[in-house]
């Protein structure tokens, strides 16, 4: 049988949304993301990075360190509650650009690579409630790890 979720359900779920995503993308554009991201996954979270698989969070920092610079700009999330648990996991599902390298700005030759450009992106996330955070209160938001991530570029 279908779990019905309520709209209290709803609202949490959107607010847990709008806190990992504003958080995520913070911590993965920031100078110390290499140590900093890796602790959104645990060591059986699988990543998918344009095609090429990572496992766990040690998979996750060595992509990230052997990565130029980032910077975000998140164009529009949805979020959708899945039925199984409470708090439910959610499917978090992201678009906006991407930059790699340095801003062209800060460059000190007029040639501009392909690097510096923003480039469009699609991530999709399944978060699931983190069992080993302390227990939410009613209308909390809950603590989420990432259990699968898939990014994809698409422009």
């Amino acid at each position: 049988m279908a779990v019905a979720f309520t709209r209290e359900d709803i609202e949490i779920s959107t607010r847990a949304a709008d806190h990992f995503t504003r958080l995520y993308y913070t911590t993965y554009d920031s100078s110390t993301r290499a140590e900093d991201l890796p602790k959104f996954y645990r060591p059986t979270s699988t990543l998918t990075w344009n095609g090429n698989p990572c496992q766990g969070s040690e998979g996750v920092k060595k992509l990230i360190h052997d990565m130029p610079s980032t910077r975000h700009e998140v164009q529009s999330y949805d979020c959708h509650p899945m039925p199984g648990t409470q708090p439910p996991s959610l499917l978090v599902c992201v678009s906006g650009n991407v930059s790699h390298g340095k801003s062209p700005a800060t460059k000190s030759t007029s040639t501009r690579s392909v690097d510096d450009q923003p480039r469009v992106f699609f991530q999709t996330f399944v978060l699931v409630p983190d069992p080993v955070a302390p227990v939410v209160k009613a209308g909390e938001v809950a603590k989420y790890y990432i259990d699968a991530d898939a990014m994809r570029f698409v422009g």
